[in-house]
């Protein structure tokens, strides 16, 4: 019976996304990614790939799959001779990520329905499958199993309310049976794992790590027109860095930076979580201080003119922290903190709102070592802010803290490589 309502589930989501569609760009991006999804398939070499063998790996979105990418690249790596494919269930990730170089097939993945996954295996017969942190997916997952290709799941966490750990989870359970091999972020998640005795476990750590370490070696994936204009818009002030801002995030930033708007050693850069143009412009009406937009920038633009820099574009912000003394982090305010990483990486005091925070392991880590502040108002924001930039002892004692949390961490990409190697 939980198997049908699954199923039923499942359909139901697809026949309200298309109803609503017509009126939602997400959800217009969802379906039309997705139409004619087998014929494309078809014809994009993957069925005549004859001997050679497929890794296919599945990422819900752009966090994922950033979460991934360092995995997806080492086993290009010690891989040569094995094609690859990227599949996304949010048109946030494929939208973004659908011309990535690293893969040779990439495409959105059907809805898991018993028929698109039988379907969709016997067009892609892979050798071998990875699901990026939270993907569960039952058919697909039932499929591979029925036949015997191996499936990794790496990044992954669980929490002690999730369905996996109550009396009535079985349903859910069997799913972590069908796992070849399932590598964990903390030990919270592999004690839980052991509790309901799936055996088949590794404490490997998180591959954002590793990612946002191949960021900083690599220093920029931004273009260097760019990156000139962020520096010249630097000069030699100091740079409070907002990534990925909510309205609720800007709320409490706003008014401090009209409070500092005659603060000319500092400015700040604002890298929205999704580029809504009318927010966008109410947030500069808000602004006191001259602001200009990213794409506003001509090559005679006198960038020391402005004090608030806003990104209006998608795929520069963990290129831009290198440039930051501080960063303020959003989502927290609201449903979830975003990614932390890219920032501590680049050694620098870290914020974000005290509301939701408490389920990301680097954010908890982080501010009980005193690398990050969870903070409550503009009034707490700006206190702390005027303590650190009074005081550069502390300050580089801060910086040391966030960047040696990540250098510590690393690693865990390889633990995912050696049970690769264990299986193919």
């Amino acid at each position: 019976m939980l198997h049908l309502l699954y199923n039923f589930l499942i359909h139901a989501y697809s026949f309200i996304i298309n109803i609503i569609a017509p009126f939602n760009s997400k959800a217009k991006f969802w379906v039309e990614g997705r139409k004619n999804i087998f014929e494309r398939l078809g014809s994009a070499s993957l069925t005549n790939l004859g001997s050679t063998s497929l890794a296919w790996f599945h990422c819900a979105s752009l966090g994922e799959f950033e979460q991934g990418r360092p995995v997806i690249e080492d086993f290009r790596v010690k891989y040569p001779a094995y094609k690859i494919l990227v599949t996304f269930f949010s048109p946030s990730g494929y939208e973004i990520r659908k011309n990535y170089t690293g893969a040779d097939f990439i495409f959105y993945l059907p809805a898991d329905t018993p028929q698109n996954a039988k379907k969709f295996i016997e067009i892609v017969k892979p050798s071998i499958v990875f699901f990026v942190k939270y993907e569960f997916w039952r058919n697909y997952l039932t499929e591979l199993e029925k036949q015997h290709i191996p499936v990794i799941s790496f990044s992954a966490i669980f929490r002690p309310n999730q369905l996996f750990f109550k009396s009535y989870g079985g349903f859910y359970r069997e799913v972590l049976t069908k796992f070849k091999h399932i590598l964990v972020q903390n030990q919270e998640s592999f004690d839980l794992l052991k509790s309901i005795d799936i055996q088949q476990i590794t404490l490997a750590g998180d591959t954002r790590f590793d990612r946002v370490k191949q960021i900083v070696d690599a220093k920029s994936g931004t273009p260097a027109e760019a990156i000139q204009f962020v520096k010249d818009f630097k000069s030699n002030r100091q740079v409070f860095m907002v990534g990925s801002a909510w309205q609720t995030d800007m709320e409490v930033l706003i008014p401090l930076m009209n409070l500092l708007k005659k603060d000319s050693n500092l400015n700040f850069v604002i890298a929205p979580h999704e580029l809504h143009q009318e927010e966008i412009k109410d947030w500069q009406k808000q602004i006191e201080s001259k602001s200009i937009c990213f794409s506003e920038i001509k090559t005679d633009t006198k960038l020391t003119d402005y004090q608030v820099l806003i990104v209006d574009n998608i795929g520069m912000l963990s290129s831009l922290y290198q440039f930051a003394d501080f960063a303020f982090i959003g989502g927290s305010f609201g449903k979830g903190l975003h990614n932390i990483l890219e920032a501590a990486t680049f050694g620098m005091p870290i914020f974000f709102g005290n509301k939701a925070y408490h389920k990301f392991q680097e954010a908890v880590d982080l501010v009980k070592q005193g690398g990050a502040y969870a903070i409550e108002s503009t009034d707490d924001l700006g206190e702390i802010l005027n303590v650190l930039r009074s005081n550069e002892v502390k300050k580089k004692k801060i910086d040391k803290i966030s960047q040696n949390y990540v250098l510590q961490n690393i690693g865990a990409t390889e633990k995912v490589m050696q049970i690769v190697k264990s299986i193919l």
